[in-house]
C-alpha cells in the first residue's frame, strides 16, 4: 500500500480523521498540517487502518482524548483556580485594545 493510501480505513476513521482536521484549521493551523496532525491521531488511537475483515479490528483507546485531563488532575485546586483567573486578567486585558 502507498503512502498516504487510505483505504485500509474505516468510515469511521475517516470521518474522525476529517473532524480533527477541521477542528484544527479553525484554530489557525494549514490545511496540509491540520490534515497531517489529524491521521496522526486517528492513528494513535486506533492504530492504524482497522478495515481488514470481519471482527479482526482493534477497539480504539483514545489516548489522546485522554491527554490533556492527566495534567490538570495532578494540580491542585488552587493552582487551577489560579490559573484561570490569570488567564482571565489577560482576556479581558487584551479585550480593551
Amino acid at each position: 500500500m502507498p503512502q498516504g493510501d487510505k483505504s485500509s480505513y474505516t468510515d469511521k476513521q475517516k470521518r474522525k480523521a476529517q473532524h480533527i482536521e477541521q477542528s484544527y484549521e479553525e484554530r489557525g493551523v494549514s490545511h496540509k498540517e491540520a490534515q497531517a496532525r489529524a491521521w496522526a491521531t486517528v492513528n494513535k488511537d486506533s492504530g492504524g487502518g482497522n478495515k481488514s475483515g470481519s471482527g479482526r479490528g482493534k477497539p480504539d483507546s483514545h489516548a489522546s482524548a485522554r491527554k490533556g485531563s492527566v495534567a490538570s488532575a495532578r494540580r491542585s485546586a488552587a493552582d487551577r483556580s489560579a490559573a484561570g483567573k490569570k488567564g482571565w486578567e489577560t482576556r479581558r486585558k487584551r479585550a480593551g485594545h
